[in-house]
């Protein structure tokens, strides 16, 4: 969508905009009078947005989400303005995660307020709903017209970073975000340690590749399990596949999370794992994840 010169030096108005390299100072061949305003809408509020990281993974059940909410809460701990996006249309998860069930998006205007925790925000279709438990049965098309509301209608701000929770596969919902961001930071991806969970992620970065996202690097999730009592780490799934596959890949291997009651308890109940249980080895693994990730800036 825009380069990094255009970033700098972007005033916010594209009518007088004289960048010859941002393709939303003009109007396309054929274009309604009403899309070009909303990609250059569009366009605006990306600018605003340092940093833009998409968390992905081919498989279900991998702990995506939970990385996402926990990555996104730790950046903020770390004195970054954030933005959490769940673009998961079918099931979003983000909203339970945080205990934002009952939270409601509030219009201003032709904007969309996002629902705000501390100095996050937070975007998600659970948060249009009016029944949580409404069935959405949408095709491609007007999943990509949701997924650019929420980017495009959403008063965001000016953030350091934007992390987007994907659905699993390599379908509509990952494809829109991608094109219609454009020039991304790059994808988190989360696998587990069986066979079955890298056969899928390995279609994701083939997904990256053809798509020209980068790969921040690759996370496992469930890797052993703590003991609660003693503190003891035992390998519960066999393998060591999110190391190997970041090496076979040429990707960095940001590291391994353990298997942690306090995880999915902290889920359950809406509360942000990294920051109310900061002092465990599964915590602590998780900001060195982070840390990796800021050394990126």
């Amino acid at each position: 969508m825009a380069d990094n010169k255009v970033e700098q030096s972007c005033g916010g108005n594209c009518n007088s905009c004289t960048i010859s390299s941002c393709d939303a100072n003009e109007q396309r061949p054929g274009e309604s009078a009403e899309d070009y305003a909303n990609r250059q809408l569009l366009t605006r509020r990306m600018l605003a947005m340092k940093h833009k990281i998409v968390v992905l993974s081919g498989k279900g059940g991998v702990g995506k989400s939970t990385i996402a909410v926990n990555l996104a809460v730790s950046l903020s701990l770390a004195g970054k303005k954030v933005g959490l996006l769940d673009i998961d249309i079918h099931g979003p998860s983000i909203p339970t995660m945080l205990h934002l069930e009952g939270a409601r998006a509030q219009a201003s205007g032709k904007s969309i307020l996002p629902v705000e925790m501390g100095a996050m925000k937070v975007m998600s279709l659970g948060f249009l709903l009016e029944n949580k438990d409404s069935a959405i049965i949408w095709r491609g098309p007007m999943k990509m017209g949701v997924i650019e509301q929420l980017l495009r209608d959403v008063e965001w701000g000016e953030l350091d970073y934007l992390i987007i929770d994907s659905p699993p596969g390599t379908g509509d919902e990952p494809l829109s975000i991608v094109q219609l961001i454009g020039e991304m930071d790059g994808a988190v991806m989360v696998t587990t340690p069986q066979d079955v969970a890298a056969a899928d992620v390995k279609k994701s970065l083939d997904f990256c590749r053809q798509l020209n996202l980068p790969v921040l690097g690759i996370v496992e999730n469930m890797s052993g399990f703590i003991c609660p009592e003693c503190g003891k780490e035992t390998a519960i799934f066999q393998g060591n596949n999110g190391e190997t596959m970041a090496e076979e890949a040429g990707v960095p291997f940001l590291g391994k999370i353990p298997i942690d009651p306090a995880v999915g308890s902290s889920c359950d109940a809406g509360t942000p794992f990294i920051y109310h249980y900061s002092k465990t080895e599964t915590a602590k693994r998780v900001e060195k994840i982070v840390q990796k990730i800021l050394e990126r800036e």
